[in-house]
């Protein structure tokens, strides 16, 4: 009796330094893949900042006619690091999600890999094309109004730092509000809520959209805030129809 006693107490003393080798190993593994990711990211801002020149010259690219000043000592140096900085983070962001999947996905059941890595994929799609939205229709609409809107009697003169805070604010605004699909898509697997019931609320939609894209575009312009409203009831009721579909 005494030496089956012994051999559990054994085993259980395995079991626990095992569990503790386990943890030990996680926690050091993850210690690894963040400081890759810092690493990731501070490459990805330099190498911005080394070529910050060509990426101004991108976000000017929608400000046709406006000439940039700079009104404080350094201005323009502190805007080119925020500048470096933002573009360093969207630069290395794959990178990051593919770090966090490469850690988190070992322990996942089959059936939640099937749904974490689809959404995930669909995630960082959706974010990229509301990037490249906002930039090719949002941006270049919001500045032709505040261009055009007493043109007459202002000469346009802007502060480059303030230009780029409204540039990128609106840009990762629409990124981020270019993932209700996905949110969507959540709820109807998780069974919260079905398609059709998404798709039976439009009409509290239509105001909840108007008021989100009020929010998301830092001008007060109605033609920005009516295409965004746009979007988002596309996206909405895109998101509600994919629901449905993946359903049947």
């Amino acid at each position: 009796m005494q030496k089956i006693t012994n051999t559990y107490n054994q085993l259980e003393l395995n079991k626990i330094q095992d569990d503790e080798m386990a943890l030990s190993e996680h926690i050091e593994e993850f210690g690894q893949r963040i400081i890759f990711c810092l690493i990731i990211l501070f490459g990805s801002i330099v190498l911005c900042f080394t070529d910050i020149k060509q990426i101004v010259q991108i976000f000017q690219i929608p400000a046709v006619g406006i000439k940039f000043l700079q009104f404080a000592p350094g201005e323009y140096f502190f805007a080119s690091l925020k500048i470096a900085v933002f573009c360093g983070i969207l630069l290395s962001s794959p990178l990051t999600i593919y770090q966090i999947f490469l850690y988190v996905v070992p322990g996942m059941t089959k059936k939640e890999r099937d749904i974490v890595l689809p959404v995930t994929l669909g995630s960082c799609i959706l974010f990229a094309v509301g990037l490249i939205f906002a930039y090719f229709f949002l941006v270049p609409a919001a500045l032709k109004f505040f261009i055009s809107y007493g043109a007459d009697i202002i000469e346009p003169f802007w502060s480059f730092n303030q230009y780029f805070d409204f540039v990128a604010l609106l840009i990762f605004a629409t990124g981020l509000s270019f993932q209700i699909p996905i949110i969507q898509i959540v709820l109807g697997i998780l069974n919260i809520i079905s398609g059709q019931k998404m798709l039976a609320a439009w009409k509290y939609v239509v105001v909840l959209s108007t008021i989100l894209a009020a929010v998301i575009t830092p001008s007060t312009d109605p033609v920005t805030q009516i295409i965004m409203t746009v979007a988002l009831l596309t996206l909405y009721l895109g998101g509600a129809g994919f629901v449905i579909l993946i359903k049947k």
